[in-house]
């Protein structure tokens, strides 16, 4: 237990620190670029600029950058791949460097603890010395990117509880007269949360020139939720087809209010499956103590 603590603290220290020092917000390419030519306007040679940089952006920043490309080249293309592909559909909470950072000093601290405390204790079991460091070792590599998975379930959760009533919005308005990409942005305005944000930074695409379809779907692969994926495609082939957008999302709607409908139900079947084991770990054992207690210490008092 104490093991599991000190792994905990590790990983929740390396975490802030890995926010503090390289989770600022990410500049975009017109940003830095517009950035690099007013430090050449305002700096004539390289001497000046470098000692105008902090030590932090200069020394501390790009070695911690230097680690997480080197762990990069260890860690197999899928799993770069699928990480990547997480952060998008988590909202970026931190960069894709900056995880990676995160992701080799957690690794490493673990490893050097598991393999302190193999060497450290020769006295000890060696199975019991072998399965505790394996487990910390093994506890460094999948800690991360649990916490990174719990990031992506519950943003997808989030969206998931709100679409239905988004989509009933969504269909109120064009059935009423409005446009879908004005409902769309009806929609955006008026709600909250990780959906409203994905649908703003979608009609900021549209608005952009990028067409409809391509910013629909790039919305459904960077939330990942099955259902809105749905609604996309019914919307695309709608388009294509020449349907009317209104009918489709009626359907759509309805669809969605069954499925959240049946997932209630789910979960209701299986709440009482799921109450066993704290029933069991926590609540018997009190009531067999509050029972059996006042008997247990008659009987002992007796001899």
């Amino acid at each position: 237990m104490l093991v599991i603590l000190i792994v905990l603290s590790l990983f929740g220290f390396v975490a802030l620190t890995s926010v503090a020092v390289l989770g600022k917000r990410q500049e975009s390419a017109m940003e830095s670029r517009i950035q690099s030519f007013r430090n050449r306007n305002m700096y004539k040679d390289d001497l000046s600029i470098d000692l105008d940089v902090s030590f932090l952006d200069r020394v501390f920043r790009p070695g911690l950058a230097g680690i997480g490309s080197s762990f990069s080249r260890i860690l197999p293309q899928s799993t770069l791949r699928q990480v990547q592909v997480q952060l998008v559909q988590a909202g970026n909470p931190m960069s894709y460097q900056s995880f990676l950072t995160f992701y080799a000093i957690t690794f490493g601290m673990c490893l050097f603890f598991g393999m302190f405390f193999l060497i450290s204790f020769p006295g000890a079991f060696f199975p019991n010395r072998v399965v505790i460091g394996g487990g910390i070792i093994m506890i460094g590599y999948v800690l991360p990117r649990s916490w990174l998975k719990g990031k992506v379930k519950y943003k997808q959760k989030l969206i998931l509880k709100a679409l239905p009533d988004a989509l009933d919005l969504i269909t109120t308005c064009v059935e009423a007269g409005l446009g879908l990409d004005a409902a769309l942005q009806r929609v955006a305005d008026k709600s909250e949360g990780p959906l409203a944000e994905e649908l703003t930074k979608m009609l900021r695409d549209i608005s952009m020139g990028k067409l409809r379809r391509e910013a629909m779907q790039e919305l459904g692969d960077r939330v990942g939720v099955e259902q809105l994926q749905t609604f996309i495609t019914a919307i695309i082939q709608a388009e294509q087809l020449g349907v009317g957008i209104a009918q489709v999302l009626r359907v759509q709607s309805d669809m969605l209010r069954t499925a959240r409908r049946q997932r209630a139900e789910r979960q209701a079947h299986e709440a009482p499956i799921k109450m066993i084991f704290p029933l069991v770990l926590f609540i018997f054992p009190a009531f067999l103590a509050v029972i059996l207690g006042p008997a247990v210490i008659r009987i002992a008092g007796a001899f």
